[in-house]
């Protein structure tokens, strides 16, 4: 099936507000909203953006680097309205087996009212389109165990769930422990 008609590029930091509000309803449809912690500020901070005006969805030259502290990049999905209804937050990662960098896709959400017109599809090829432009190894992603309708509609599309590798996360108070564990 192919997309309705939908404009994808980088986000600009104008696009901040509507990043943070597709953030916040990808949060209440997970259960977490109350989790979110992410600001205009933070994301100023930690995205890196494509100038103003700059529509293309390659990445070099037409996007900021990434760097440590600015490690995210975020594709925006525009319906015919020209609204912003779905995003591809990520970053880069790393197969050490392939020594090859890839793409982590930390989340993608598309608006329930804007669901079922392949924008997700759409989303996902811009990002395998980036990965293979960069020759990288794979692009990766989670997904909660509950989420069936997402687990279908991944599979639907080639990806395989990597049920031999189990996640594992240390933050908040733990992370600070760890940090300072051998001083």
């Amino acid at each position: 099936m192919a997309p309705a008609p939908c404009t994808v590029r980088h986000a600009w930091q104008e696009d901040i507000p509507a990043i943070l509000g597709l953030i916040r309803e990808l949060a209440n449809y997970e259960h977490e909203l109350d989790a979110v912690e992410a600001t205009p500020e933070t994301l100023r901070a930690t995205i890196a953006f494509a100038p103003d005006g700059v529509t293309s969805t390659s990445t070099a030259p037409n996007t900021e680097a990434t760097s440590p502290s600015r490690p995210a990049r975020c594709l925006l999905l525009f319906n015919e309205e020209n609204k912003p209804v779905g995003m591809a937050l990520y970053f880069y990662n790393y197969s050490t087996w392939r020594a090859k960098a890839g793409v982590y896709l930390e989340d993608l959400y598309v608006r329930e009212t804007e669901r079922k017109k392949g924008y997700g599809k759409r989303l996902l090829v811009e990002l395998a389109k980036e990965v293979v432009a960069m020759n990288g190894g794979r692009l990766d992603w989670s997904v909660l165990k509950w989420n069936e309708p997402s687990i279908k509609f991944y599979e639907s599309i080639g990806a395989k769930p990597q049920d031999e590798w189990v996640g594992m996360r240390v933050e908040r108070e733990a992370l600070t422990t760890l940090a300072n564990m051998l001083d």
